[in-house]
């Protein structure tokens, strides 16, 4: 019964959300002869549950019980021993919860433990599945590789991304977003700089997803060269522009903070 408390107060303090807090306590019997001669026992110990002819186990709240399990080593018993192991088992439960299990943590704590395995979940464009998984798996495996997350995809969009660190796998939600995103002018996004040309910088914002900031674009003074501010691996911020003549999708630098 010390391990129903014990665990109870585990999940409490990993965080997970448990509606009531549980304790367990357990009850022993001493018979005589007759059916009203008996001795409860509250709490008892392994030579108690040895010698004697019951091991009452009661778990609970402070609403009700939650689980029971009984061994007996006679023939059956009387309503008055029920009762009584009841009762017993109820007012140790309550003493234990409020001497020893509230004083060290009263409710679940607000987020999950740092170490504690979690699970995130969002839905997606069934249509934009292929985006994610990528060419043979390519997209999909990178986002795994780069944030060490576990991901689910089923065929009606629901994607579950699961992991022990929250950072990383905020990292792949955010990569998910943005690879299934339909680019719109005012979006803002973060990204990597991984190619450099004359004519101005391509912007990877997740795996697989690519944008350009012409050279115009990138500062708010004329430059002659991009290798003047940007250098590959730099970390840049932009606002899409929307779709130019051609119908590809504009990026800018110089017009974040107007936005």
């Amino acid at each position: 019964m010390a391990s129903t408390c014990a665990s109870c107060m585990s999940l409490m303090a990993a965080g997970v959300p448990i509606k009531k807090m549980v304790a367990g306590i357990s009850c022993g019997l001493v018979t005589g002869d007759t059916d009203d001669d008996f001795i409860v026992l509250t709490d008892i110990q392994g030579l108690e549950d040895f010698f004697g002819d019951m091991d009452f186990k009661v778990t609970g709240t402070t609403e009700g019980i939650t689980a029971i399990q009984m061994d007996i080593k006679i023939h059956g018993l009387t309503r008055a021993i029920v009762e009584e192991a009841i009762r017993r088992t109820r007012e140790a439960r309550l003493f234990i919860m409020d001497t020893c299990m509230k004083p060290a943590i009263a409710q679940p704590r607000e987020t999950v433990g740092e170490y504690a395995p979690k699970i995130v979940s969002l839905t997606i464009d069934p249509e934009k599945i292929g985006d994610v998984v990528g060419q043979r798996g390519k997209t999909i495996n990178e986002i795994i590789a780069r944030t060490g997350v576990k991901i689910d995809i089923t065929d009606d969009g629901k994607v579950s991304v699961c992991g022990t660190d929250e950072k990383m796998m905020d990292q792949a939600v955010e990569m998910i977003k943005v690879i299934t995103t339909d680019f719109e002018e005012g979006q803002i996004f973060k990204g990597t700089v991984v190619s450099i040309k004359e004519f101005g910088a391509f912007i990877e914002f997740a795996p697989g997803k690519e944008g350009m900031v012409h050279i115009s674009k990138i500062c708010r003074e004329r430059i002659n060269r991009v290798e003047d501010v940007l250098t590959l691996g730099d970390k840049v911020t932009v606002v899409c522009l929307g779709k130019d003549k051609m119908g590809r999708i504009s990026f800018s630098m110089k017009d974040v903070a107007q936005v």
